[in-house]
C-alpha cells in the first residue's frame, strides 16, 4: 500500500511518537509511507527520515488557504490509505474525501478531553467523521465522547485500538536496585502545560511534611508548552516551592528521545493530568516494570487497578499527596512486585504486531476485533 500518514507536526507528544511508530512498523512491512504535516517543530522528523520515510509541510498560516493546499496534496497524490491523528489533521483529511474518494481513510482521535462535548468547534470536528471509513480511538473514554459528540456516528465504524510499545526497547533492566541514591526518584514525561496538571503536584508536594518530601526526587521531562498565564501559574508554585525549601524535589528537563533509559533508571513513573486518551509513558513505563503513580482517568487505571492506592483525582491535591506517601511506603520488594505485574499486563494488551496489523487492516478496508 501506498499509506499517507497526517498529522499537525512531528513535535514531542504522544499522539506524534504512535503515529511515527506506526509509519515505522508499515514501512517494515514493505509499504510505501509518507508524512504530511502543516507545522515544522521536527523533534522526530530524523527518526523518519532515517527510514527512507518522506516528509512534507505545508506552513500555510491562514487557515483557509492550508485547508485547501492539503486537499490539493491529498487528492493528487495517488494514496491507497491515508491514516491522520488529531481533530485538526482529522477535519483537513475528511474535508479533502469530500465529495468523493478512492482512497481507505482512518482517523484517530487520541484525546479524552472533556471539552469535545463543550465546545462547539471540537464538537463541529467530530460531526465530519462520517467522510471516513473508520474512527479509532486509543481509549473506551474518549471514543464515548466522540460518540457522544456525534451521536449519529455508525458504531461499526468505531473501533478502539491501543497503544504500540516496543517491548525490545522498554524493558526491565538487569540487577536494577530500587533507591539506588537514597531517594525514590519518579519521572514524569509529558508537556510542561496546565492539562498535564503541575500545579496539582506542586500543591501535593507543599502538603508533604518535609521528612517525606526529603526522600522524593522528581524529574519531570517535556516541553514547554504554556500560554502566559499558565506560564506565570508555574512559575508562582515553583517560588512556593522555593520559599519552603522545596525546589530541590521537582526538577524540569528537556524532552528527549532517549525516554526509555530515563524511565528504566527510575524508582516509579507518575502522570499527573487532567485528562488522557492513552498515555504513551504509562504503557512504556508497565512494559519496563516499573510502579506508576497516576491520575484515575482513561482506560489506564483499568490496567492499574491492583494497586489502586497509586491511582487519584487529579483535582485533589490531598488525593495526590496520600497516592504519594502510598508510594513512599512501599518496600523495595513491594516496588519490583508492582513492577513486575505491570510488565505482565503491558505484554498482554500493547503487542506490537497485533496493534499494527489492527491499523493495516482498517486502512485496507478490513474489520479489527476490538480489545
Amino acid at each position: 500500500m501506498n499509506i499517507l500518514c497526517v498529522i499537525d507536526s512531528l513535535c514531542f507528544g504522544g499522539a506524534q511518537r504512535q503515529l511515527v511508530e506506526l509509519a515505522i512498523s508499515f514501512k517494515e512491512k514493505g509499504h510505501s509511507v509518507s508524512f504530511l504535516t502543516y507545522h515544522h517543530i521536527p523533534f522526530f522528523n530524523e527518526s523518519v527520515e532515517n527510514k527512507g520515510i518522506t516528509i512534507s509541510c505545508i506552513k500555510e498560516p491562514n487557515y483557509l488557504k492550508r485547508l485547501i493546499k492539503m486537499r490539493h496534496f491529498i487528492r493528487k497524490g495517488n494514496y491507497h490509505s491515508v491514516l491522520s491523528f488529531l481533530e485538526a489533521a482529522n477535519f483537513i483529511c475528511e474535508i479533502a474525501s469530500f465529495p468523493y474518494r478512492k482512497w481507505h481513510l482512518v482517523v484517530g482521535e487520541r484525546s479524552a478531553n472533556p471539552m469535545i462535548l463543550k465546545s462547539l468547534k471540537l464538537r463541529f470536528y467530530r460531526w465530519f467523521h462520517f467522510l471516513a471509513n473508520y474512527v479509532v480511538a486509543n481509549s473506551n473514554t474518549n471514543m464515548s465522547l466522540v460518540r457522544t459528540a456525534n451521536p449519529l456516528l455508525s458504531e461499526n465504524k468505531c473501533k478502539i485500538i491501543y497503544n504500540t510499545i516496543d517491548f525490545d526497547r522498554f524493558k526491565p533492566t538487569d540487577n536494577y536496585r530500587f533507591r539506588h541514591e537514597k531517594k525514590l526518584k519518579l519521572v514524569v514525561a509529558a508537556r510542561i502545560q496546565y492539562e498535564k496538571n503541575f500545579s496539582g503536584l506542586i500543591k501535593a508536594l507543599l502538603l508533604l511534611k518535609k521528612e517525606e518530601v526529603q526522600q522524593l526526587q522528581i524529574d519531570w521531562y517535556g516541553e514547554y508548552d504554556l500560554q502566559p498565564h499558565a506560564n506565570d501559574a508555574l512559575q508562582k508554585d515553583l517560588l512556593d516551592l522555593k520559599a519552603h525549601g522545596l525546589d530541590g524535589s521537582l526538577k524540569f528537563h528537556k524532552a528527549t528521545h532517549d525516554i526509555q533509559d530515563i524511565i528504566q533508571q527510575s524508582d516509579a513513573v507518575g502522570l499527573f493530568s487532567f485528562y488522557e486518551g492513552f498515555p504513551n509513558v504509562i504503557c512504556e513505563a508497565m512494559a519496563c516494570g516499573k510502579p506508576v503513580v497516576c491520575t484515575n482517568v482513561s482506560d489506564i487505571s483499568g490496567f492499574l487497578s491492583h494497586k489502586k492506592q497509586l491511582l487519584f483525582d487529579p483535582k485533589d491535591p490531598i488525593s495526590i499527596k496520600k497516592a504519594l506517601v502510598f508510594l513512599l511506603g512501599l518496600d523495595n520488594n513491594d516496588l519490583i512486585s508492582i513492577g513486575s505485574k505491570n510488565r505482565a499486563i503491558a505484554l498482554d494488551n500493547f503487542q506490537s504486531e497485533k496493534i499494527v496489523s489492527g491499523y493495516l487492516n482498517l486502512l485496507q478496508g478490513k474489520k479489527v476485533e476490538e480489545e
